[in-house]
């Protein structure tokens, strides 16, 4: 089995990446051969015995989505993008990215079909985004999208294209709606929801952490390992179970920031929560208070999709995968 991860570099892709190297895919063929692709160079795991090819490659080029599939891969996890407040500050990039890079994926996996009936199952990495407005307090999985984002405008079209691209047999698809990653472990990226995790990751090693909305801000979380099992199952799922709608909801949390804070002083005391300064960012509050604050997965559920329990597990997962156990 030949395995394609576009946005490799990226944590949650290079954490699969790592997956495969502790445990192989239940149920699926042997892993022959694992192709990373990212606007960088992405790292082969450390312990990775199959075969790995490397590539730096920018969908938004001529020709690059036709030499990502150039070997035909059996599965293909479609996570590069540009995140959500990236996408709303630069319009043009956040288009060309998340929607004519998509698009572009898309058609080449349909012309490579055509010439020899090749047909790979795409894992494609949607958001909650897709949903904004006036939603209510838990969304149901028969909810419309109505994004009020660019980013979450770019995903909800990228839905509908992966359904659409399967009900037509061009390939086996699902979109999963992943929810905000909590804690992302390295630097801040330009996510606007990159500080749920902020607050967390800094205080746990001693650093100041931004605050920029209220602590009444409720969110719907998950975390890294959670959305790594997320992609490893949609990669062996039996997508006949899904009948006509592609696109799931992933269960998560519904948490707000000042529940995240007393679960950080449960774990690490008044002296991390003290790092957290409160600075209000007007841009950014108005951006989270248009994503949704909790689900029911049900659909999700059913399909053997799973996350944690509280957010305390959230950060205990967050303190064993990247500090080695150990809190400053």
């Amino acid at each position: 089995m030949h395995i394609l991860v576009i946005g490799a570099a990226g944590m949650i892709g290079r954490k699969f990446a790592e997956s495969l190297v502790r445990s192989p895919l239940p149920g699926a063929p042997a892993l022959s051969r694992l192709t990373l692709a990212d606007v960088v160079a992405p790292a082969v795991p450390d312990g990775l015995s199959t075969p790995c090819e490397t590539m730096t490659c920018d969908l938004t080029q001529p020709g690059a989505a036709e030499r990502l599939i150039n070997g035909q891969p059996d599965i293909i996890l479609h996570l590069a993008a540009i995140v959500s407040g990236e996408a709303e500050a630069d319009f043009d990039k956040g288009y060309a990215v998340n929607l004519d890079g998509t698009r572009s994926l898309f058609e080449a996996i349909r012309h490579q079909g055509l010439r020899n009936g090749w047909k790979p199952r795409v894992v494609f990495a949607s958001s909650n985004a897709v949903f904004g407005g006036d939603f209510p307090d838990i969304i149901p999985d028969d909810y419309i999208l109505t994004p009020q984002t660019s980013y979450g405008t770019q995903k909800a079209i990228g839905e509908l294209l992966l359904a659409d691209y399967r009900r037509r047999g061009i390939f086996d698809g699902i979109g999963l709606r992943l929810p905000t990653i909590c804690v992302r472990p390295g630097k801040p990226n330009r996510a606007a929801s990159g500080f749920f995790s902020g607050i967390i990751r800094e205080p746990l090693v001693g650093l100041e952490a931004i605050l920029p909305v209220p602590e009444t801000t409720r969110h719907w979380m998950t975390s890294p390992r959670s959305a790594v099992q997320f992609l490893r199952h949609a990669a062996t799922l039996d997508l006949d179970r899904l009948g006509e709608r592609p696109n799931l909801s992933m269960p998560a949390l519904s948490v707000t920031v000042g529940e995240q804070i007393e679960a950080l002083r449960r774990i690490a005391g008044d002296k991390a929560v003290a790092l957290i300064r409160h600075a209000p960012d007007e841009a950014v509050a108005r951006i989270v208070a248009g994503w949704a604050r909790g689900f029911d997965p049900q659909r999700a559920l059913s399909l053997g999709f799973t996350t944690e329990q509280s957010f305390d597990a959230i950060i205990q997962a967050h303190i064993e995968d990247e500090l080695d156990g150990h809190i400053a």
